[in-house]
């Protein structure tokens, strides 16, 4: 999954972005998108996808969930703590 976060990363109007793998009963697990949008910008999945499909991407790491944050949960040294995005997804976030 870090390849696809460093293609959506060169996206224009993404200043970070984190994806996580959400559980799937059928498929094991399916990736979400967390994405900071920069200031001003406007993102979509069509768009995110678009911009993977462009790079060469296949289909079975395109993300199927975007997820809009304000800003993604860090620890003191500045690591994204995925654990707390997929709490996010399943509800359990404080």
């Amino acid at each position: 999954m870090v390849e696809v976060e460093n293609l959506l990363f060169g996206h224009p109007d993404v200043a970070e972005v984190a994806v996580v793998g959400v559980p799937d009963a059928r498929l094991g697990e399916r990736a979400c998108a967390f994405v900071v949008p920069r200031a001003g910008a406007t993102i979509t999945l069509a768009d995110l996808t678009s911009h993977l499909i462009a790079r060469g991407t296949a289909k079975t790491y395109l993300p199927e969930r975007l997820e809009i944050v304000a800003a993604l949960p860090r620890t003191p040294s500045g690591k994204i703590q995925k654990f707390r995005l997929r709490e996010m997804l399943r509800g359990d976030a404080d």
